[in-house]
């Protein structure tokens, strides 16, 4: 038996028993015992958070790091020095938006080989679903990524082409071969060119124009044709970013019947509402868009009937000049959203306003993005044995959103001047603290392949 060596302790820890006053036991990296708030065996060292939350470390499995060949726009420094003054303590790095693109072995290899040395929390990886790469998935499943991205429609990067129904009838059987998670941007292009099409002459600076060109039906379309492929090919699939409310009884549906099936959807969908964006106002762009607030009550009653299983960030940034803001230009600009540093508050704020508790905070934000890249039995929780990933936050005190306080590489935000509750105090990766109140330590994150 190795002595403890750490000893976080709050009168506020939430463990899976619920909210108490308690001390975490931490030896070499792990949890090894979580025991009465008294219990400090001599010659450990001791954190206190009086009565701050004590709350197992953010899992965001939905982050676009863009490293290697897109690092002007984020990279693995950066992104994780976010991620920690987040509090979240692990992420999952999408396949796209890097160059090359994760979709064959040898590009896995170049992008693990990036992320060395760099990271502030621990990082985990997605790998690619595109036309013609079926015969590499087994070798990068093998190399440990914990599953498979594809876009249905445009994904705005020629690196990463969408897949048809042909590719995912060729890929979707191996993936269920393999056992492997398929996570799809579900938005069909048929109902995007027809809309597109239809308003060619409507003003490019009208939040509606752009909203209206990305119609709830591509996404009804695109999750009943994957609650199909799953049904047929009996590939586990997720749906990443849902924002259509109307295809949430296919959803529901699907999930009684036994499909597995799973969807998330992010902070800015629940959050803002297209009736108070302004026009011009780019910032707000993303794919599927911020639509109306009856959409946005509807995916709220969906995330707390576990029709919607979690919220993930979305983190999607590029360099300002891509926004197109002095345009205002809906159309044209780059759409993705930059909050991997903000979801704790944001969900707070408004889960607490809702009625939610921090039990199912803890659910939405740490342990059931874990559950689903198989991480389940090491991170999102505090209890023996997994890793001490830790967050220690204040959810009554406010902060106000500036550019100044955002760590992400740019810092143009829709949430910059947003009050929010919930300050994180300070986060723990393996049991090393990696961001205390402003001040950053580490590197210390580490490379997180699957669990076999």
């Amino acid at each position: 038996m190795h002595p403890v060596e750490l000893v976080i302790r709050g009168r506020r820890v939430l463990t899976e028993h619920g909210i108490s006053p308690a001390s975490i036991h931490i030896t070499r990296s792990y949890i090894s015992s979580i025991s009465i708030y008294e219990d400090v065996p001599d010659g450990a060292e001791l954190i206190e958070a009086f009565d701050s939350i004590v709350m197992p470390g953010l899992v965001d499995t939905h982050v676009h790091v863009n490293e290697p060949g897109r690092t002007e726009w984020e990279g693995f420094e950066t992104a994780t020095r976010a991620a920690a003054a987040g509090g979240v303590t692990t992420i999952v790095d999408m396949p796209l938006n890097s160059i090359p693109a994760t979709t064959t072995l040898g590009d896995f290899k170049t992008k693990l080989e990036a992320a060395r040395d760099k990271l502030h929390v621990d990082v985990a990886f997605w790998g690619g679903v595109v036309p013609g790469n079926t015969a590499e998935l087994a070798k990068i499943w093998e190399a440990g990524v914990v599953g498979f991205k594809c876009f249905l429609i445009h994904s705005g990067v020629d690196e990463f082409p969408n897949v048809t129904e042909t590719n995912l009838f060729e890929a979707m059987p191996e993936l269920a071969r393999l056992g492997a998670l398929l996570i799809v941007h579900a938005e069909l292009p048929g109902p995007v060119e027809a809309c597109c099409q239809s308003q060619s002459d409507a003003p490019s600076r009208f939040y509606k124009t752009f909203l209206d060109s990305r119609p709830r039906a591509a996404e009804n379309e695109a999750v009943a044709l994957m609650v199909r492929l799953c049904r047929e090919t009996g590939c586990r699939v997720h749906i990443v970013h849902h924002s259509s409310a109307d295809a949430l009884s296919m959803l529901r549906d699907a999930k009684k019947s036994g499909l597995p099936i799973t969807a998330e959807t992010c902070p800015h969908y629940l959050y803002f509402a297209a009736e108070d964006i302004a026009d011009g106002a780019t910032e707000f762009k993303c794919c599927p868009p911020i639509r109306e607030r009856e959409n946005r009550q509807r995916l709220w009653e969906a995330l707390k009937d576990g029709t919607i299983d979690f919220v993930v960030s979305d983190h999607s940034p590029c360099p300002p000049q891509m926004k197109l803001r002095e345009l205002g230009d809906f159309v044209n600009a780059w759409g993705g959203i930059s909050s991997l540093q903000l979801r704790l508050p944001i969900m707070w704020t408004e889960a607490s306003a809702r009625g939610s508790t921090i039990e199912d905070l803890t659910k939405w934000l740490c342990r059931e993005p874990a559950r689903q890249v198989g991480l389940h039995n090491l991170k999102g929780a505090i209890k023996d044995g997994y890793d001490a990933d830790i967050v220690i936050w204040d959810p009554d005190r406010e902060v106000k959103v500036e550019p100044a306080m955002l760590h992400h590489r740019h810092k143009l935000s829709p949430y910059n001047g947003e009050v929010f509750r919930g300050v994180v105090e300070k986060s723990f990766v393996r049991g090393r603290m990696v961001y205390d109140g402003g001040e950053f330590f580490g590197p210390f994150g580490q490379i997180v392949l699957r669990q076999s």
